[in-house]
């Protein structure tokens, strides 16, 4: 009986691989489907890493950093309006989106490099960085090192709480990733044999309504998992999941404006989104009604708004202590 289970178990690993071998990667679009008009645009940082980045609009530099998993293409909802008041940026990070799979550790720390190398390749400067998920806690990460490119910070629905396990709490799909992601030889198994059934159930999982977020996106996002390594990244992300929850104890040494917005309907819970605002100096804190953990998706307009609104209170300050 034992011999027969080894036999069997082998058999759906040399077959997860060959499912894998035979996915086809998606090919690399020259334009994006929502905003044909904004140039693709890659950028290499950190001694050979290319990101894709989108740039659209003018004003002061607001960079916008997406959640696990998905890629700029998060933010379709909101570039438009927010290119109205700022010179908008949006990349994927290394092993999301179109942008390179390194091999490497990709914990909290890795992340926050590439962002840091982003900005410094780009040359930007006063910029407003403004994170979803593990996007918001780069940007609180990112500013708790005092990078003296960034000035404020918008962390929306941070993924800093759970030892990195708030996906567990998506769907019942989620929670088998997030699980089986941390067991040899069965995470890696589980990944290559997966479905789009299981990314539809964490993406729509992530906003109040699931009509919120477009089929055409999530397909998009799950064919991006069939290229080379991309599986082996989103596994490592998660196997260092927790040390989004052990960065947080940086977060006490932010000495520049932070907003901290939350969706009603986040993951988070209550205690562990007062957890952060007891860690951070004279942040403001907000919650959107009916809002998700994709906010971007499910409450487009009260996002920009509330984007918009917290830049010109950080520009009104400003202007009044030079006075």
């Amino acid at each position: 009986m034992a011999t027969v289970a080894l036999v069997s178990v082998v058999a759906l690993v040399a077959i997860s691989f060959v499912v894998e071998a035979l996915r086809r990667p998606p090919k690399t679009p020259d334009r994006l489907e929502w905003a044909q008009a904004i140039p693709i645009q890659y950028v290499t940082v950190n001694g050979g890493v290319k990101l894709r980045y989108i740039k659209a609009g003018a004003g002061p530099a607001l960079v916008l950093l997406h959640t696990l998993r998905t890629q700029l293409d998060l933010f379709e909802k909101v570039v438009a309006d927010l290119a109205k008041s700022f010179t908008v940026y949006a990349l994927d990070y290394p092993g999301h989106g179109y942008s390179d799979i390194p091999n490497g550790r990709y914990d909290a720390h890795f992340f926050v490099d590439a962002v840091d190398g982003f900005l410094a390749a780009l040359g930007l400067r006063e910029v407003t960085l403004c994170g979803v998920s593990i996007g918001g806690a780069i940007s609180l990460i990112i500013a708790a090192r005092r990078n003296p490119r960034v000035v404020a910070v918008i962390a929306i629905n941070p993924y800093d709480y759970f030892k990195g396990r708030g996906m567990t709490r998506s769907s019942f799909l989620g929670w088998m990733i997030t699980v089986t992601s941390e067991m040899p030889l069965i995470g890696g198994t589980v990944m290559r044999l997966r479905k789009f059934v299981i990314i539809k159930a964490v993406l729509q999982g992530g906003v109040v309504n699931p009509e919120n977020i477009r089929p055409a996106l999530m397909k998009e996002m799950y064919f991006v998992g069939n290229r080379r390594g991309h599986y082996r990244g989103f596994i490592s992300l998660l196997r260092h999941a927790a040390s989004w929850e052990e960065a947080t104890r940086e977060y006490r040494n932010i000495n520049i404006p932070v907003s901290l917005i939350w969706g009603d309907k986040d993951w988070s819970r209550l205690d562990e989104r007062e957890h952060d605002r007891c860690l951070i100096p004279g942040v403001q804190v907000v919650t959107v009604e009916n809002g998700g953990h994709f906010l971007p998706l499910d409450r487009p307009k009260e996002m920009q708004e509330l984007i918009v609104r917290f830049a010109d209170t950080r520009a009104k300050r400003a202007f009044s202590d030079l006075r």
